[in-house]
């Protein structure tokens, strides 16, 4: 990816409760990007994280989980580096992270990053 350009899904930073993320223009992109989710366990009992890659036509609008992209549940230990592929020019206008997180007191460190090249100006 010789213009590759990063764009967060989800800020790097601390989650304990459920959240979406802002929607991202991906119109702008072309051929194949992929989506990095870098997150661990930091406290809670019987914890559980998921992070869902979500689409949407407008920014503001519905958002559903974007087919075929699917991250590995976290528990309550360890920690996860997963990247995912995504065909951009394949989907809507708009995609966000959209985390879940469950269990008693939850907490983890987490950063969502999609990585795509921006076509020619």
């Amino acid at each position: 990816m010789v213009r590759a350009t990063p764009v967060a899904l989800r800020i790097a930073g601390r989650q304990s409760a459920d959240s979406n993320g802002t929607g991202v223009d991906v119109s702008a992109y072309e051929g194949f990007g992929l989506v990095l989710l870098d997150a661990s366990f930091v406290s809670g009992t019987t914890t559980t994280l998921d992070v869902i890659l979500e689409e949407s036509d407008t920014s503001g609008g519905t958002y559903t989980a974007v087919p075929d992209v699917t991250f590995t549940q976290l528990g309550a230990a360890g920690s996860t580096y997963q990247a995912k592929a995504i065909e951009l020019q394949q989907r809507k206008k708009f995609i966000r992270a959209r985390i879940d997180v469950g269990g008693t007191s939850p907490v983890y460190d987490l950063c969502v990053e999609l990585i795509g090249q921006k076509k020619y100006a």
